[in-house]
C-alpha cells in the first residue's frame, strides 16, 4: 500500500515504525524540520516538510496515488482538513484523528462520511474507555474483548503462589479437564515467546491468555488473582483522558480528580455532576493523605507529564492502593513501570496504532490490539471461503513461527482453538502474531 501519515511528532513517527516493517510505502508529511532529518537519517521513510492542509504539499506527497492517508497531528481541525482534501485529491480512504466528544457523535459522524472521511479515531476517548473495563475486571492488567467480548484478551501477572507456578501447559491440561482458555503468549524477563507443551510458567511472567467469558473465574483463580470490588476511585489529571472517564463512572463510583491548573477545575467543575473537583498536585502527599488515598480503591495517574503518572501510582501503592492505572507516552517506559508495581500502563501511540493498523491489512481483520510493552498484536480476521485456513484442521495447518490461534467466533457461539478444531468460512479467529509472523498469518486468511 501506499500510505501518507500527517503528523507533528511522535504518534505519527510510532505509527510509521509499526508500519514500515508491512512492505508499506510510506511517506511522512511534517512541519518540524528537525524531526523529519533525524527520521531520514534513521530510516528508508520518504519525508515531505510542510503543511498536510496545502494542496501543494499534499500533491508533493502523489496523493492521488495514496491507497491510505492518516492524519494524527495535535490539532483535529487539521487532521480533519486533511483527509477532506485528501479524500477530494484522490486519496482512496482517510483517517483522522479528532480529540473531542461531538465529533464522535452519529450525527456528526454521518456528515464526515458525507465528505468523505473513512474513519474517525480519538485515542482519549479509547484510553478512557479500556480504563473503565480495568475497573470491571480489576485481577488483568490488559483486557480487550473481541466479537463484542464473546473471547477476551487477559493478561495477568503470575505471582507468588499461583497455582499455575512450576507446571507446563502439559501438566495443567491434564490436571485440569475442559479449560476454556489458553496461553497465547508470555513475556519474561524482556523477552516474548508462544508457550507449548514443555514450557513451565514462572514468577512475574506476563502471560497472555485467550477466555470465553465464562471461564474468567476458572482463570483467575489459577492465576492466583483476586478481583477487587472498586468503590472509591482518585484520578490525577483533568484532561481528556481524565475527565471521560470521571464522565463515565461519576454516577456509579465515588470520583475524586484532582487538578494542577485552577482554570481547568473550573470548567471541570460545571463538566462534571457528582465528581469532587480538588485544585493541586498530586505529587504533594500531604495532599493524598488530606483526600482519605488509604480509602481509595484505584488511583487513575493520566496528567500530560508520565513522570507525575508513575511516581504518584508508586505512591498510591505505598498507601495499599488495590489498582494503579498510569498514562505512560514514553514507551521505552511501559516494561519497567509494570516491573516495578504499577496495575496497568496505557498508551496512546499504542491505542491509535491498534485502531489504524488494521486498515492497512485488508478487509479480513475486524479488530487489531497493539500489545502494551511488547512488539506484537492480537487480532481478529474473518476466514474467507476458500482462504487456506479453511482448508485443514488447525493442528495440520502451516501457522508460521511466531503466531498462534487462540479462539474462534462463529455466530453465537465462541470456542478456544485446539488442534482438531477445523475452521470454517466466515469464522472470526483470534491470533496472536510477533511482526515477523504478520505477513504470514494475512496470506492464511485472503
Amino acid at each position: 500500500m501506499n500510505i501518507i501519515i500527517a503528523g507533528d511528532g511522535e504518534v505519527g513517527l510510532y505509527l510509521a515504525e509499526a508500519l514500515v516493517n508491512s512492505n508499506h510505502n510510506i511517506t511522512i508529511v511534517d512541519p518540524h524540520e528537525d524531526l523529519l532529518k533525524m527520521i531520514e537519517s534513521q530510516t528508508d521513510l520518504m519525508t515531505i516538510m510542510g503543511d498536510s492542509t496545502t494542496i501543494g504539499v499534499l500533491q508533493r506527497a502523489n496523493v492521488r496515488k495514496a491507497d491510505l492517508v492518516i492524519s494524527v497531528v495535535h490539532d483535529e481541525h487539521i487532521n480533519l482538513m486533511t483527509a477532506i482534501l485528501a479524500k477530494k485529491l484522490g486519496a482512496k480512504k482517510v483517517i483522522a484523528r479528532v480529540n473531542t466528544m461531538e465529533n464522535l457523535s452519529a450525527e456528526s459522524w454521518k456528515i464526515y462520511q458525507e465528505l468523505g472521511i473513512d474513519g474517525l479515531v480519538s485515542p482519549e476517548d479509547i484510553a478512557a474507555h479500556e480504563i473503565i473495563s480495568l475497573l470491571k475486571q480489576t485481577a488483568a492488567t490488559e483486557v480487550f474483548d473481541f466479537s463484542g467480548g464473546k473471547l477476551q484478551l487477559f493478561m495477568i501477572k503470575l505471582e507468588e503462589g499461583a497455582p499455575v507456578l512450576n507446571k507446563s501447559l502439559t501438566d495443567i491440561a491434564k490436571e485440569y479437564k475442559h479449560l476454556d482458555f489458553r496461553a497465547i503468549a508470555v513475556h519474561r524477563n524482556h523477552e516474548t515467546f508462544i508457550p507449548y507443551g514443555d514450557d513451565k510458567f514462572e514468577t512475574n511472567d506476563l502471560a497472555y491468555v485467550i477466555t470465553k467469558p465464562e471461564a474468567i473465574e476458572n482463570l483467575l483463580r489459577l492465576g492466583g488473582k483476586v478481583q477487587h470490588n472498586i468503590h472509591n476511585v482518585m484520578i490525577i489529571g483533568g484532561g481528556r483522558v481524565g475527565r471521560i472517564t470521571a464522565k463515565r463512572l461519576e454516577h456509579d463510583m465515588t470520583i475524586k480528580l484532582i487538578e494542577k491548573n485552577k482554570d481547568r477545575c473550573i470548567f471541570l467543575t460545571d463538566y462534571l455532576e457528582d465528581t469532587l473537583v480538588i485544585n493541586g498536585d498530586a505529587r504533594n502527599i500531604q495532599l493524598l493523605e488530606d483526600e482519605d488515598i488509604r480509602n481509595i480503591d484505584a488511583f487513575i495517574a493520566v496528567t500530560d507529564n508520565t513522570e507525575t503518572n508513575i511516581l504518584t501510582c508508586l505512591q498510591a501503592r505505598t498507601y495499599g492502593v488495590k489498582r494503579t492505572i498510569a498514562l505512560v507516552e514514553n514507551i521505552d517506559y511501559i516494561d519497567i513501570s509494570q516491573n516495578i508495581g504499577i496495575d496497568t500502563i496505557i498508551n496512546k501511540k499504542l491505542i491509535a496504532a491498534s485502531y489504524m493498523v488494521r486498515y492497512t491489512m485488508g478487509a479480513e481483520v475486524t479488530s487489531l490490539k497493539c500489545l502494551s510493552g511488547i512488539d506484537a498484536d492480537a487480532m481478529e480476521l474473518i476466514a474467507r471461503p476458500g482462504s487456506a485456513v479453511t482448508r485443514k484442521p488447525i493442528k495440520k495447518l502451516s501457522i508460521p513461527d511466531g503466531a498462534i490461534i487462540g479462539g474462534i467466533v462463529r455466530g453465537e457461539e465462541s470456542f478456544i482453538a485446539m488442534g482438531d478444531f477445523q475452521i470454517e468460512e466466515n469464522d472470526k479467529v483470534v491470533v496472536f502474531a510477533l511482526p515477523r509472523a504478520i505477513h504470514k498469518i494475512e496470506k492464511l486468511f485472503h
